[in-house]
């Protein structure tokens, strides 16, 4: 992408407006948090201690803002405590231009590396810096600072004082993150109806997963019905997929297909219904017809093999969904709800809850943040350079602004600070809906002073009801927000006895300036993601590999195989994958040419490693019991698969091309090993190791840009022979196929790209 191309994409996303659901009970707590404080600064130590004050209420309440699943008070009084810390110790250097910088350049580059620590806790520590640029110049002395800085921890006590008094929908988010991953599973079952080969996005499981993490205080106060379905939610997505897969032993039509039918609309029907209890915290309501489809006796005459199994699956998991998700209803509504999960379980056994996932304390979380920290120490990293980029601009745009004739120069630095980001898009977007919501913001904001001439009180009210609009709009778009934060500023400053009449052009000129200065220091240090695009997707082949390696080697000898490495490989695995989304996703955008991976090459190998995390996943779905025969074959051929794979995501940042000869070797002695001892054949797993490998194939090839050939009779499916009704086994792949086979019906490569068990980043900001 071009220069002139990437500005115009930037410009673009940084000025988008976008419809979001609304908040305003939330925005209105805000509010009224900074009115209080506000008003008691007001009355007890005049409008400039009160503006200080005010910065802290404002600042405490944009952080609970912010996408983070610890406790909204906590967030606020990290905010408001870090903020009176910063505000009082630049004021201790503040008469002292050259130890003022010093402090600046260090507090910017700390700020920077809290990137590490997540996007929330980078946020929050950028918009400290920032307010503490203006607060800094409110105290007149010590003493008076002090004040400063203890009225603006007492904004942040505030408003986590009225998240606890006043809370609104408490454990809100976590609800709908979990209320949302079954949601979009029921719809996942309806789909599949139609197409037994539709894609599943596995986001909502992802954010369910990190909101499900809790601290030991949550965990004592979670409600009931907020424990154990998100692990069973994520069991049911890979039972549904193998139910509805052709490739799994159900033709396309016929008695047998209109039952899996049957089955997908009643699991969507539960999924649903166990989605709303959870979201508004009531008990599970079922139809009696979903709960005889799912109970009646016909499913295990018509279905055999695996469709049977992962029939049989998906009413255990169904029945522990309604069981965690009854809430605290009425005895009468509890006694409805476990009477439907008994009859949708019938014979199968419950699925043990699994322990939560904890969540560090706060306290606890400073070394973890530290180590994050040190970590991104090294030349390479982005955040690194992130932290040297904000801690140069901020420091020579506070220089150039204090040499300029406008006064109040610490607004270049502030908007500087409030635009950057690790990513180029996310600066230079920024930047420009920075200057654009400043010019809205302090021109209307001005009008209004310049028309009305108001006083210290109605200067309040009017920042208050700018505060009321940032809270209540600020997910539409930042352009937005920036317009009332603007305007809240101007308000603010003007109750403290700021002089109205050089606003417009001051904040402006400045505004450009911080902005300028932003986008110039990104062109000149950059981190550009393009040139690690291979790095990421051979971390991404070599996470993938461990996860089919480890689902392979279950079936070696399943008595003594544990499934805890299956889930730990799955986990890496989505990690890889977001990590490779994000990065492709960055470098559409940048400026920058291509450095060994085409556009097409990208697009080919992530749709081969996600057929190969696919075909996995329906293995992982059919593990073996405990009795089950073991296939010691299959072993071999998991440590060839985790061997090969490693040295193939060597081999592609290397700029080479993969070969999977060792694993093709293991997969021979397999067949060698079968045809002599036919007690140890296993069709199922065989075939799918074949369909693994295929995959691997279709990444060489999608790497180095050769065109795909006809498939290979090895590894193709053969035209599915009639099989008697009782069998419980797939066809033997060892026989020979038909000249001419019939196209694949199953996740295999060339067909419906699945994202596999791998998201695709979320938005952090």
């Amino acid at each position: 992408m071009s220069w002139l191309r990437a500005l115009k994409e930037t410009a673009r996303s940084g000025l988008t407006i976008e419809r979001r659901r609304l908040e305003p009970l939330i925005a209105i707590r805000g509010a009224a948090g900074l009115a209080l404080v506000l008003g008691i600064s007001l009355a007890l130590f005049g409008p400039v201690v009160a503006a200080s004050s005010a910065f802290g209420a404002f600042q405490a309440a944009i952080a609970t803002f912010q996408r983070s699943w610890r406790p909204r008070p906590v967030l606020a009084l990290v905010s408001g405590a870090s903020l009176a810390v910063s505000t009082f110790l630049g004021y201790l250097t503040g008469s002292r231009l050259p130890l003022f910088l010093a402090l600046l350049a260090l507090w910017t580059f700390l700020a920077g590396l809290a990137w590490a620590a997540g996007p929330t806790g980078g946020i929050i520590a950028s918009s400290n810096v920032a307010i503490m640029l203006v607060t800094v110049t409110l105290p007149t002395s010590v003493a008076n600072s002090a004040v400063h800085a203890a009225m603006i921890l007492f904004g942040g006590v505030v408003q986590a004082a009225l998240i606890v008094l006043f809370p609104v929908r408490r454990w809100g988010a976590q609800r709908d993150a979990l209320a949302d991953a079954l949601a979009a599973e029921a719809d996942y079952a309806r789909r599949l109806r139609h197409d037994p080969l539709a894609a599943f996005d596995p986001v909502p499981l992802m954010t369910a997963r990190n909101a499900a993490a809790v601290t030991p205080r949550q965990a004592r106060r979670r409600p009931p019905e907020l424990r154990g379905s998100r692990g069973v939610a994520e069991r049911i997505r890979p039972v549904l997929a193998s139910l509805a897969d052709p490739a799994m032993g159900v033709p396309s039509e016929g008695p047998e297909r209109d039952r899996v039918r049957e089955l997908l609309a009643a699991a969507g029907s539960v999924l649903d219904s166990a989605a709303r209890a959870i979201r508004n915290g009531d008990p599970v309501k079922l139809a009696p017809a979903t709960v005889a489809v799912l109970r009646t006796p016909d499913t295990g005459t018509l279905l055999t093999g695996p469709p049977r199994r992962a029939a049989e699956r998906l009413s255990v998991l169904l029945s522990d969904v309604i069981e965690t998700a009854e809430g605290e209803g009425t005895k009468e509504e509890q006694a409805e709800a476990e009477a439907a999960a008994e009859a949708i379980k019938g014979a199968g056994e419950g699925t043990p809850v699994a322990p939560h996932r904890r969540r560090p304390t706060l306290l606890r979380m400073i070394p973890v943040v530290a180590g994050a920290m040190r970590a991104e120490l090294r030349p390479a990293s982005p955040i690194l350079r992130h932290a040297v980029r904000v801690s140069a601009v901020a420091t020579v745009g506070y220089l150039i602004a204090t040499a300029l004739p406008f006064g109040h120069g610490y607004w270049a630095p502030m908007a500087a600070v409030m635009v950057m980001r690790p990513e180029f898009s996310q600066t230079y977007g920024r930047s420009v809906a920075r200057f654009g919501g400043t010019i809205v913001g302090v021109s209307l904001a001005t009008a209004i002073v310049q028309t009305t001439h108001p006083d210290v009180t109605l200067s309040a009210m009017l920042s208050v009801l700018c505060a009321l609009l940032m809270y209540l709009l600020m997910r539409t778009g930042y352009v937005v927000g920036q317009a009332c934060v603007s305007a809240y500023v101007v308000f603010l400053l003007g109750m403290a006895g700021g002089n109205w009449s050089q606003t417009v052009h001051e904040r402006v000129v400045l505004t450009l300036l911080g902005g300028l200065l932003a986008m110039i220091s990104y062109a000149a240090y950059p981190a550009w993601e393009t040139p690690r695009l291979r790095g990421r997707l051979g971390d991404w082949l070599k996470a993938d590999g461990r996860y089919a390696a480890s689902v392979v080697d279950q079936y070696a000898d399943p008595a003594e195989r544990g499934h805890d490495d299956v889930r730990t490989a799955l986990l890496e695995t989505r990690e890889a994958r977001v990590a490779w989304q994000k990065a492709l996703a960055t470098a559409q955008h940048e400026p920058v040419r291509n450095r060994g991976l085409s556009r097409a090459a990208a697009d080919d190998t992530q749709h081969a490693l996600a057929e190969f995390g696919r075909v996995a996943m329906l293995l992982e779905a059919h593990l073996p019991c405990a009795a089950a025969t073991p296939v010691p074959a299959a072993a071999r051929l998991a440590e060839a698969l985790r061997r090969a794979t490693e040295q193939g995501a060597k081999e592609v940042r290397e700029r080479r091309v993969p070969d999977w000869a060792e694993a093709h070797e293991a997969l021979a002695q397999w067949d060698a090993r079968q045809r002599t001892d036919e007690g140890e054949a296993d069709p199922f797993v065989r075939h799918g190791a074949g369909l693994l490998l295929e995959a691997l194939e279709e990444f060489s090839r999608g790497l180095d840009g050769t065109p795909k050939p006809k498939p290979s009779p090895k590894l193709s499916p053969k035209p599915k022979p009639k099989q008697d009704p009782d069998s419980k086994q797939d066809p033997d792949p060892k026989q020979d196929p038909d000249p001419k086979p019939e196209p694949k019906p199953g996740p295999y490569p060339g067909q419906n790209p699945d994202p596999g068990p791998n998201p695709p980043p979320e938005h952090e900001d």
